[in-house]
């Protein structure tokens, strides 16, 4: 059993280390070869998908790490990589409509403009930002939760879970005081502010090393719900 053990937190070190090698390659790639950059920009959701499942997952490990005291694999490992990528997925998508969105209304003067170029480019990716987290990260966030917590009693039940279920396990009252109206305006809108600053290649890679945070955030908030 100690053999065990030790082996799986040999591969969760492992895992952990070859995620931020990832990230370090893939931003070295793509500053360095130009074939690598086109293929990312030719495959987004693809990428989206392996960036989040990678670093995210790294993030719920390391993140059951601080909570535990001890390194140990969250039950379903592997759905949970799977939802992170397909949440990759779903985020590579969003971020592409709200830039693309934001861009246009401030070129209508929807929103406003000003003529100085750096305070220009701060203003279109705190747009950008404010309008994500307040019109997309709430939907994000609460489906994550559910699906987070769907496994979590999957594991505790060894059995079928219902949607009644994972509701009823859901402390909303700690999810909307905290989550929402917390992590967004505090750590979220400034953390993506950022993001948008970068060139358009850079944005996702970052997002999805945000995801360790969120990661941490979501794990040590576990026990409120």
């Amino acid at each position: 059993m100690e053999q065990t053990k030790k082996h799986e937190r040999l591969w969760i070190f492992l895992y952990i280390a070859f995620s931020f090698l990832f990230l370090v390659a893939f931003i070295l790639l793509s500053m360095l070869v130009e074939p690598f950059a086109a293929f990312s920009g030719a495959h987004p959701y693809l990428m989206g998908f392996f960036k989040f499942a990678l670093l995210a997952t790294a993030g719920e490990l390391i993140s059951c790490r601080m909570a535990s005291g001890k390194w140990a694999a969250p039950s379903y490992i592997l759905a949970r990589w799977l939802i992170w990528g397909v949440i990759g997925i779903w985020i590579t998508y969003m971020m592409k409509i709200f830039g693309t969105g934001v861009a246009g209304l401030m070129g209508v003067g929807l929103l406003p403009s000003v003529s100085i170029p750096w305070l220009q480019t701060l203003l279109r990716a705190f747009f950008i930002s404010v309008t994500m987290n307040v019109c997309f990260a709430p939907t994000f966030m609460a489906v994550h939760k559910c699906s987070d917590t769907y496994l979590a009693l999957r594991a505790e039940k060894q059995g079928k879970v219902t949607l009644f279920e994972v509701i009823s396990a859901i402390d909303f009252r700690r999810f909307v005081s905290f989550t929402l109206f917390k992590t967004v305006p505090l750590f979220w809108i400034p953390a993506h502010t950022v993001t948008f600053l970068l060139p358009s290649q850079y944005q996702v890679i970052l997002a999805a090393s945000l995801s360790v945070a969120l990661g941490i955030i979501l794990n040590l908030n576990r026990k409120g719900s």
